[in-house]
C-alpha cells in the first residue's frame, strides 16, 4: 500500500531515500536547508580544473550502485587501471603498498621482523572485548602493520584516531574475518577460494565518478525529483500528528504518514530533543573533525613524480601534518588541462583539529611544504582552492554500535519516524546509496 514520506536532509543519503521510495510508488517530499541538494559531494570546475570539494571517487561495490545509475539513466567512469597502486610515505620516501606476495616481501614499508610476525596471526584467538582499531590490529598483526598500514588507511578513510575508533563498527568487514574464521589470513583465503565471484577477499569492484564530476550523480537525483524536493526549507519542528508527522519551517508546514531523517547527527538532535530529550547525548556522542582539502594545479613538469597511483597515505608516527594526497587527474580523466596535473591533499582531523581552522594561506603553505619534497614539486601552483568542513566524516568510536542500538530503542516510541545517514552503517557514498535502498525495499507498497 502506497504511503506519505517527508525525508528531511538533501544529502547523498537523502536524495537515495527519496528517490527509491519514489520508485517504490510512495509519496515523498524532500526537504534541505541550503538551496541546493548534494551536501557535501561538490565539484568545481576552475580554469580547465574538475575539483572534487567533497568525495573524489566511491568504490563501485554495492548492487543499489547499478540500480541507481539504471533508473537514473547515468553511467560512471571507472578509474585508471594504473590508479590501483597506493603510495605510504616511510623514511623520507613513497613506497607502493604491496599488491601481492612478491611485493610484501620485496617492500620496505615494512622490516623483516614485522614480516615474520604475520606469520602468527593465524595462531591468535578471538577478541574477548570491544577493542579499538589500533588494539585490534597490533593484537592480530603487529605494532609495524599498525604504524605503515593500518594507521595511514584510518587517516584516509576517516580522519580518525584508530585509538578511539571501534574495530567491530570501523572495520566491519576486517573484524568479521576473525569472528568468522578466528583468523584474518584464514578468512581472507576462504574468500579467495570459495567466493571469487564475488571479488575475491579484497573489497569488490573499482573506483568510480563521472566525466563531470561526482556532482552529477546528485544533480541527477535532484532534477528527477522535481517538484519533491524543496530547498531552503530548514525544519525546526517535528511534530506526531493524529496522521504521522508534521514538519515545521517557519509559517511552512508538511504532513506525511512517516518522516525520514536524513541529517547529520547533531541535526537530528536538535530536532529529536522535545520528542525524546534522552537523545541528544546519544548523538553528541558521535564525534566529527574538523578537515580540510586543498586542491592544487600545477603543470606536469614542475611535479618531478610520476604520480603513477591514486595517490599517497601519510603515516602519524612520521609527524608530518597533512593526512594524505590524491592524485585526481591520475585517476580519471578531464580533472586537468592538457600538460597539467592535480592534487588534493587533506589536512586536520581527530589527531589534529586545529589545523583545518588555520588561514587558507597558511594550510596551503603547510601542505606545500609537506608534499614539495615527496613529489619534486617545483615552483607555484597555477590554482589552488581550499575546501574546509567543520564537521567532516562520523567517528564510529568505541561503543558505537551499543549507542546506535539505544537510539533505535528509543526511537520505537516514536512510530513512523526513521534515520538514514552516513554515521551508522557505513560512511562512503556507496553504503549511503545501499541503505537507502534497502530501506525503501523494506518499506511495502
Amino acid at each position: 500500500m502506497s504511503r506519505s514520506f517527508l525525508v528531511i536532509g538533501a544529502g547523498i543519503s537523502g536524495l537515495c531515500t527519496a528517490w527509491f521510495l519514489k520508485q517504490r510508488g510512495h509519496s515523498v517530499t524532500l526537504l534541505e536547508t541550503r538551496d541546493q541538494a548534494g551536501g557535501n559531494i561538490r565539484t568545481l570546475h576552475q580554469d580547465g580544473y574538475l575539483i572534487e570539494r567533497g568525495p573524489n571517487s566511491t568504490l563501485n561495490s554495492r548492487p543499489a550502485l547499478a540500480t541507481l545509475f539504471e533508473s537514473l539513466g547515468i553511467s560512471p567512469l571507472e578509474a585508471n587501471k594504473s590508479s590501483k597502486k597506493r603510495y605510504v610515505l616511510r623514511d623520507g620516501s613513497l613506497h607502493p603498498l604491496p599488491m601481492g606476495p612478491g611485493d610484501f616481501i620485496r617492500t620496505p614499508l615494512f622490516s623483516g621482523a614485522g614480516k615474520w610476525r604475520l606469520l602468527a596471526e593465524p595462531f591468535i584467538g578471538r577478541a574477548k572485548e570491544e577493542e579499538s582499531v589500533a588494539r585490534f590490529v597490533e593484537r592480530r598483526l603487529g605494532q609495524e602493520f599498525l604504524n605503515w598500514a593500518i594507521n595511514p588507511f584510518v587517516s584516509g578513510v576517516y580522519a580518525g584516531d584508530p585509538e578511539q575508533l571501534s574495530a567491530r563498527a570501523a572495520t566491519a568487514k576486517v573484524y568479521a574475518l576473525e569472528k568468522e574464521y578466528g583468523s584474518l589470513m584464514r578468512g581472507a583465503l576462504a574468500k579467495i577460494l570459495f567466493h571469487r565471484h564475488k571479488g575475491g577477499a579484497g573489497p569488490a569492484g573499482s573506483m568510480i565518478s563521472f566525466d563531470a564530476g561526482m556532482q552529477v550523480m546528485t544533480d541527477t537525483l535532484g532534477d528527477r525529483l522535481g517538484d519533491a524536493l524543496c530547498t531552503g526549507v530548514s525544519v525546526d519542528i517535528l511534530e506526531q500528528t493524529a496522521d504521522g508527522w508534521c514538519a515545521r519551517a517557519g509559517e511552512q508546514q508538511w504532513s506525511a504518514e512517516e518522516v525520514v531523517l536524513a541529517l547529520p547527527a547533531k541535526a537530528c538532535a536538535q530536532l529529536l530533543e522535545p520528542l525524546l530529550p534522552a537523545l541528544p547525548e546519544l548523538f553528541d556522542a558521535i564525534p566529527y573533525p574538523a578537515v580540510a582539502s586543498v586542491s592544487l594545479g600545477f603543470r606536469k613538469s614542475q611535479v618531478a613524480h610520476p604520480l603513477d597511483g591514486f595517490g599517497f597515505l601519510i603515516p602519524r608516527i612520521t609527524g608530518v601534518e597533512t593526512l594524505g594526497v590524491l592524485f585526481p587527474s591520475s585517476v580519471f580523466p578531464n580533472r586537468a588541462p592538457e600538460g597539467h596535473c592535480l592534487l588534493t591533499a587533506f589536512i586536520g582531523g581527530t589527531l589534529n583539529p586545529e589545523l583545518a581552522d588555520l588561514g587558507d594561506d597558511e594550510v596551503t603553505r603547510r601542505v606545500l611544504r609537506d608534499i614539495r619534497p615527496l613529489l619534486g614539486i617545483e615552483g607555484e601552483p597555477a590554482v589552488i582552492s581550499v575546501n574546509r568542513w567543520r564537521e567532516a566524516i562520523p567517528q564510529y568510536t568505541l561503543g558505537h554500535l551499543e549507542r546506535l542500538a539505544s537510539i533505535d530503542g528509543l526511537l520505537k516510541s516514536l512510530p513512523g519516524l526513521h534515520t538514514r545517514a552516513n554515521w551508522r552503517e557505513g560512511i562512503s557514498v556507496a553504503d549511503c546509496v545501499q541503505n537507502a535502498f534497502d530501506f525503501a525495499q523494506r518499506q511495502g507498497v
